[in-house]
């Protein structure tokens, strides 16, 4: 059992707003899942730039000096440090290096996540303390999700915690099981994919990455996984500019959507939803088994 929420925002004006919204929404499923919790947040790209969010068991040994390191290195770089994670802000152009220079000049800390737009946050511990040390609140953008964790298969890490992100301005949280996973993985890993963890939700953000990869847009991929994909299973995912939503054929798991003019909200229950604005205009309903939702800031859903 796990907590997802997930908001989209139509509405401009509501975007200086969505690091508070997710957060109120999340801490709102704490009893879900209390082992960790992780937001992903959506921003605005800067032209010509990229993120990396990275995240170190010893942040003062490995974020002092991060910045000269990666200068050092040929890499052009600005750090951002919270807490245990750290955002750094690269030329675009160099987002397919900075991995192997980083596990150069600091090798003990991970990649949460990296793009143009998204920044994750997630450590063990519950949802209000997560949110608190990275000063989510106070973070704007177009689209977020949030995972709180009650670990079934696999040890409580921070590997572990959610959401997954195994592409650029991809990622990923699951509520449920896969029984296919270790096939899928083998698979996955011949086409070229790395993994950290041997969580199987990590194995449905890397399904998903590779099915884009092959020219798929975010509904064509979560689409493949209703066939491909053996369990239960609810996925919120994010891209760059997208929001999806896909439940399996027999939706054991609790969901619920909400539409307005100005966002699409989901969580686990509705009682994550309560105090979003407007809220009692909304369409709410439940979305069904086997069936894609999605939404792209860039095109008709």
């Amino acid at each position: 059992m796990c907590g997802i929420v997930g908001l989209f925002l139509k509405d401009k004006g509501l975007e200086p707003q969505l690091g508070a919204l997710l957060s109120d929404m999340l801490i709102t499923m704490t009893d879900r899942g209390p082992d960790s919790a992780g937001i992903a947040i959506y921003g605005g790209p800067a032209a010509g730039k990229a993120k990396v969010t990275v995240q170190s068991a010893d942040p003062q040994s490995d974020f002092d000096g991060l910045e000269t390191a990666l200068h050092k290195a040929g890499i052009s770089a600005s750090v951002l440090v919270k807490n245990t994670h750290a955002v750094i802000e690269i030329d675009a152009a160099q987002l397919a290096e900075i991995r192997a220079v980083l596990a150069e000049v600091r090798p003990n800390v991970r990649v949460m996540g990296s793009g143009e737009s998204v920044e994750i946050f997630k450590e063990i511990g519950l949802p209000k303390d997560v949110v608190a040390r990275f000063d989510v609140r106070a973070m704007g953008g177009t689209h977020g999700i949030g995972h709180t964790r009650m670990a079934t298969e696999s040890a409580v890490t921070t590997l572990g915690a959610h959401p997954f992100s195994t592409g650029a301005d991809q990622c990923l949280v699951h509520n449920g099981s896969l029984s296919n996973h270790n096939n899928l993985r083998r698979e996955l890993i011949r086409e070229g994919m790395t993994f950290e963890t041997q969580n199987d939700s990590e194995v449905a953000a890397a399904y998903l990455t590779a099915e884009m990869a092959k020219g798929k847009d975010l509904g064509q991929a979560l689409t493949g996984a209703l066939d491909d994909l053996d369990g239960f299973f609810t996925f919120v995912v994010g891209t760059k500019s997208g929001f999806g939503v896909v439940r399996d054929p027999i939706a054991c798991k609790p969901a619920v959507m909400a539409e307005t003019d100005q966002y699409v909200a989901f969580g686990s229950e509705y009682r994550a939803l309560v105090n979003l604005p407007g809220i009692e205009n909304a369409r709410v309903w439940e979305p069904e088994p086997a069936t894609v939702y999605f939404w792209d800031h860039e095109k008709a859903a």
